[in-house]
């Protein structure tokens, strides 16, 4: 019996055997009994329920469906369900261009600075009027180089910022002949920007105060002599006079490469003051320029409401916020006479830089105008020590 019992078994495998060697190459297969196996089971069927081998070989009754049929299909596998993607969050609201956040993401690559014309020397040194590009527009400087072998690593730097002039009256070589003839003289070079829009520079002078355009032309001015072959790139400070002092107070908190400010009866105030303690007087023969220089007050209220109702925004473009930022020292010079701009704006200042943690020397002169007239040789006296110490490295003899 167990001769016949092995024999079934080995029936039942050969089956299978030549149902997958006759079979397609694909692996799908199909088990099915035949006559020949259902007979041998059907005679042995009590010997095989016997067997130790855990295989259900029963016939089927008479009548019955047959048994259903054993099918493996091998498919392509489905792909995985993928997580959707998110939906994108809409971008930010861009800052607005007078913020310094919005003048900290720029870009103010500068370029080759260019001479195109050679003025008469100084005493002791080289003028020209020079020109450099920012954003597209090019924009004329006096340069002053001084005479003689320059150090090794280039000559130190003042980027000179001039006051408010009216771009109808500006002129390359006037105004301020004295400031930058005392500041050349002491072996700096000096490059004194025009600004968009004044004398022959490209584009349009829309101000100071409700337009970022001087204080990008500056921060181009910067990087352009960082390039200039006479210049040191690492020892480049700033001048600035009035509204120049606006356009150097912004700077150093926009740029690292500012080793150290003076400041001219500056407007250094922060926005609520500028709008609700100053204004201008104007000197413009061009009526229409003038009113185009004041409207900034009611274009920003009018879009963001007072200070009072939006005080984010006011403080966003003030420099003052970002006091704890200086890019290095500054010093601060006003008459107490001054008709122009409130001495209180940098009385004001020395106190918030000397809270953030900065480094501020403050000089008043009494009964003095606001070009500090009367005091002019202490005031430039004071001025060059200060360059002397924080940006040439030396103290004046």
């Amino acid at each position: 019996m167990k001769i016949k019992t092995i024999l079934v078994i080995l029936i039942i495998v050969g089956s299978l055997i030549s149902s997958c060697s006759t079979g397609s190459a694909s692996s799908d297969f199909t088990v099915q009994p035949t006559a020949e196996t259902d007979a041998i089971l059907s005679r042995n069927s009590s010997e095989v329920t016997t067997s130790n081998t855990p295989m259900d070989t029963s016939a089927p009754e008479a009548g019955a469906l047959p048994p259903p049929q054993v099918t493996r299909t091998s498919t392509a596998s489905e792909p995985e369900p993928t997580e959707p993607l998110p939906t994108p969050l809409p971008s930010a609201t861009p800052p607005h261009p007078l913020t310094i956040e919005y003048l900290r993401q720029g870009d103010f690559p500068g370029s080759e600075i260019v001479i195109e014309e050679v003025l008469e020397p100084g005493l002791n040194y080289n003028r020209y009027i020079a020109s450099y590009m920012s954003e597209g527009l090019k924009i004329d400087a006096l340069l002053t180089v001084p005479f003689g072998e320059k150090p090794p690593t280039g000559w130190p730097v003042i980027i000179f910022n001039h006051g408010y002039i009216p771009p109808d009256q500006y002129r390359t070589t006037e105004r301020y002949v004295a400031y930058v003839n005392d500041i050349a003289m002491h072996g700096y070079i000096v490059f004194r920007s025009d600004y968009r829009g004044h004398a022959f520079s490209e584009g349009e002078a829309r101000g100071a105060y409700g337009y970022p355009d001087y204080t990008i032309d500056i921060l181009n001015a910067v990087a352009s002599m960082k390039k200039y072959p006479d210049a040191d790139p690492n020892r480049i400070g700033m001048w600035g006079h009035s509204m120049g002092g606006y356009i150097t107070l912004r700077s150093m908190v926009v740029s690292e490469d500012i080793k150290a400010g003076v400041i001219w009866a500056g407007v250094v105030a922060s926005y609520p003051d500028l709008l609700t303690r100053w204004r201008r007087p104007s000197t413009s023969s061009n009526p229409t320029a003038a009113a185009r220089a004041r409207n900034w007050r009611d274009a920003l209220v009018g879009q963001f409401g007072t200070f009072e109702e939006n005080p984010e925004f006011w403080d966003s473009i003030s420099a003052n916020t970002y006091l704890e930022d200086l890019s290095g020292p500054v010093q601060l010079h006003h008459g107490t006479e001054d008709q122009s701009v409130p001495l209180t704006f940098s009385s004001a200042l020395e106190k918030e830089i000397i809270q953030a943690g900065g480094v501020v020397e403050y000089f008043e002169y009494k009964g003095d105008d606001h070009n500090i007239s009367t005091s002019f040789g202490d005031a430039m006296f004071r001025t060059l020590q200060f360059f002397d110490k924080y940006v040439k490295g030396s103290t004046s003899q």
